[in-house]
């Protein structure tokens, strides 16, 4: 009776997703996720945007539709509780992150759609970050690449001036040990969390899917980071020219990204795509938002295949001319 009531009870999901798309419901769905790209490492030099736009729409009836009805249903039972999914992960040299943002053919317009930004899980953000998790949600090497990378970008400890926001912050920000800056604010879902922050000298709580503008004044830091975190905005361009109003000329801007997530809470159009795929994502952001440089991909990773891995999206604002 269960896998019965499992089957129907997909059915029914993807046939309404399929109404939704306008597409037509395969009667044997592919599993969740694969070890490779889910667009087959569609790389800027590979395929134009608009291509790899059509091609993951296609995608995301299944990928989104199936996987997130197995995962919710695993997660009503108990099975996987908090825990993030992990996604797709593929490791090759040279990596197709790094690549995934070299020479791009930008639409004109931002290609994509409000569906593009949909969640299986539409509840309340606040109700779901409102437990606080001290756990990491990434794995320790990968933490440590990301803290050693923190170490060759980030304004030296206590360099005069200089402000630091660390975006859809927690308890921990992964700066290197004994970071201090004269204000680092940390902006986040759970104040229980954020009190715990070190590193901080202020925080704030805040839900950017409600509200996206950000409560700051104009040229007010040299950088911004976001980790783990880009895949839950939906509403990112409004946080991307946001981001850059409260940038000082010349700001940097670090979108690090794994492959785990929370899989009900992710974006469609994240939860349907593969790393490479991801980076393209997060590198439309910050072009369609305007006012950065083109940005660019680096991958991280500590140990391509035996753990966690780490890319990140940077660009900076554009100096006032």
């Amino acid at each position: 009776k269960a896998q019965t009531l499992f089957r129907n009870q997909t059915k029914s999901t993807m046939s309404k997703t399929c109404n939704f798309l306008g597409l037509r419901v395969r009667s044997n769905p592919p599993l969740p996720f694969s070890n490779s790209s889910a667009l087959n490492l569609l790389t800027a030099a590979s395929r134009p945007f608009d291509r790899w736009i059509r091609a993951s729409s296609r995608r995301r009836l299944v990928l989104g539709g199936f996987a997130g009805t197995f995962l919710w249903m695993n997660n009503m039972s108990g099975n996987i509780g908090g825990k993030a999914f992990i996604a797709s992960a593929r490791q090759t040299n040279p990596s197709p992150v790094e690549q995934a943002l070299s020479k791009v053919e930008w639409p004109e317009n931002f290609p994509f759609k409000e569906e593009d930004f949909q969640r299986f899980d539409e509840s309340s953000d606040s109700t779901f970050y409102e437990a606080p998790r001290f756990v990491t949600h990434i794995d320790d090497p990968a933490i440590a690449a990301l803290t050693k990378y923190y170490s060759k970008v980030l304004p030296e400890s206590e360099t005069p001036g200089v402000s630091i926001l660390d975006m859809c912050s927690s308890w921990v920000s992964h700066y290197p040990a004994g970071y201090k800056q004269e204000r680092i604010v940390g902006m986040g879902m759970n104040e229980e969390e954020l009190k715990r922050n070190p590193v901080l000298t202020e925080y704030i709580v805040q839900d950017l899917n409600v509200d996206p503008k950000l409560p700051f004044e104009d040229n007010s830091f040299q950088v911004i980071t976001n980790v783990v975190s880009v895949d839950y905005l939906t509403k990112p361009l409004v946080v991307f020219k946001e981001m850059n109003r409260i940038l000082k000329p010349g700001g940097l801007a670090l979108m690090s990204f794994s492959n785990r997530c929370f899989f009900t809470k992710a974006i469609s159009i994240w939860t349907s795509t593969g790393d490479a795929d991801h980076a393209l994502i997060v590198g439309s952001y910050f072009h369609y938002a305007g006012g950065y440089e083109p940005p660019q991909a680096v991958d991280i990773s500590p140990n391509p295949g035996r753990s966690d891995p780490m890319y990140v999206v940077f660009s900076r604002k554009l100096p006032v001319a």
